[in-house]
């Protein structure tokens, strides 16, 4: 039977198909099926807003239709036979290049994480305004551009510079003001700090910045101003609502609930060591025996150092493994083998970076929901191996009153057995025949 027909009937029979029973206690924003986004979820569609599933943390490299969007504004459609990106200010040549004269510098890649400032807002209590990120408001991506060292150089930059403001293409929405950041001078000139035309190796798509957005590895995405046409050299930190209201943390944590003085709060810079458990899922019910506990982890300004993780709420850790070799400002995906026995499971893992900080317990509260990074737990059942078979093979299409008025014989229920492997029951061969004992057992004349 084809994959589009076991997938109709089982939407018929109005159930999921999954080989093993899951469920999720954690907030999710609504995920539309008719959406453009190929499954994302979906925060917003005007402007774009989408997270990437939580699939996406066992890929290594991001796929770029996974990778997460986030947009202030609406997406901008740059003309590239008009295209020039400026660069002003604080400069001595001030410049203005196409992007054909920008590539003309010399070509570097690497592999960086961009995060949300704001992924794992949905997270804190009490709740705060703002979108409702959950884990995958981050992506990690094989970026290529020109340095902007490099770029600065061309411009002779200014002993009196200070900071370098970002301004992109995209315009306000209404009276909202307009999307501009900057960062120090010392973080600009550092090697790695680009501006890439190219994504995962093709051009930047609208959605993430094209023809030319800026990659500041380690730091949030907020300072990864898409759709790059100004560059302004400053002699001080810029002013704009982007820089001295919007991305802005006091650097500790506050009382739940309270306001804090704009003056003691400063601009979001360095993300934070985190890791995401990607499988098992959050209220997973599976067969007992070996399994595998993966997903990926990530650090800022200092390096990753390593993942542990628990199956025992945090009492005891072991050393997961690394598997991925992204470079300094990637993400690693991680696994670890367990042997996974009858019983409820609380399973966590804790990224740990270069200096010894490890991911908290619990999370210091902040006004905007910035900078989570709480140790994961997810919730695991195992359960016997034919007890759990019967769970997923079975009741993922009928429910269990169904099997309670079969009354059939041994022979008679591996016949069924038999007929629903052919219309797309997912029952491992080597399950069968446990399957077949358990259900004329249970459920006998």
């Amino acid at each position: 039977m084809s994959s589009e027909n076991i997938l109709a009937r089982r939407a018929f029979l109005g159930a999921s198909a999954s080989i093993l029973l899951q469920g999720q206690s954690s907030p999710v924003a609504s995920q539309a099926a008719d959406s453009k986004s190929n499954h994302m979820i979906v925060h917003s569609r005007k402007p774009e807003d989408l997270e990437m599933p939580i699939e996406g943390f066992l890929q290594s490299i991001t796929p770029t239709e996974m990778f997460y969007v986030r947009s202030h504004h609406y997406t901008p459609q740059v003309d590239l036979d008009t295209y020039s990106l400026r660069v002003s200010g604080e400069v001595g040549t001030p410049l203005a290049l196409s992007l054909k004269e920008l590539k003309k510098l010399p070509r570097v890649e690497l592999v960086g994480v961009m995060e949300c400032a704001g992924n794992g807002r949905a997270f804190y209590t009490p709740r705060m305004p703002g979108l409702q990120w959950t884990h995958g408001g981050v992506g990690n991506a094989r970026w290529a551009g020109v340095r902007l060292a490099d770029l600065l150089k061309k411009a002779n930059i200014k002993s009196s510079a200070k900071h370098i403001m970002f301004d992109g293409a995209d315009q306000p929405i209404g009276t909202m003001p307009k999307f501009q950041r900057s960062i120090p001078v010392k973080k600009a000139l550092e090697g790695d700090t680009m501006l890439a035309y190219d994504m995962n190796g093709v051009g930047l798509s609208s959605s993430h910045g094209a023809p030319l957005r800026v990659v500041v590895p380690g730091w949030g995405g907020d300072c990864w101003v898409k759709w790059l046409t100004g560059i302004q050299v400053l002699d001080r930190e810029f002013e704009g609502f982007f820089m001295k209201t919007g991305y802005r943390h006091p650097g500790k944590g506050v009382p739940p609930g309270s306001a804090v003085d704009p003056a003691q709060m400063k601009p979001v810079e360095s993300i934070h060591v985190k890791s995401v458990i990607a499988t098992p899922k959050d209220n997973l019910v599976m067969a007992q025996g070996a399994s595998r506990i993966a997903g990926a982890a990530w650090s800022g300004d200092v390096p990753l150092a390593k993942v542990e993780v628990s199956t025992d709420a945090g009492r005891t850790w072991a050393p997961a493994r690394l598997t991925s070799s992204n470079g300094r400002w990637g993400w690693q995906t991680w696994d670890f083998a367990w042997n996974a026995t009858p019983g409820s499971y609380k399973v966590m893992a804790k990224a740990t970076d270069a200096n010894g900080y490890s991911q908290p317990a619990e999370q210091e509260w902040n006004p905007s929901g910035y900078m989570w990074n709480v140790i994961q737990t997810v919730r695991v059942e195992v359960m016997p191996m034919t007890s759990a078979s019967y769970r997923s093979s079975c009741l993922g299409c009928h429910n269990d009153d169904l099997m309670k008025g079969q009354k059939l014989t041994r022979g008679q229920w591996e016949k069924e057995v038999e007929k629903m492997m052919r219309w797309g029951a997912q029952v491992p061969a080597e399950q069968k025949a446990s399957l077949v004992d358990y259900l004329s057992a249970r459920f006998k004349p």
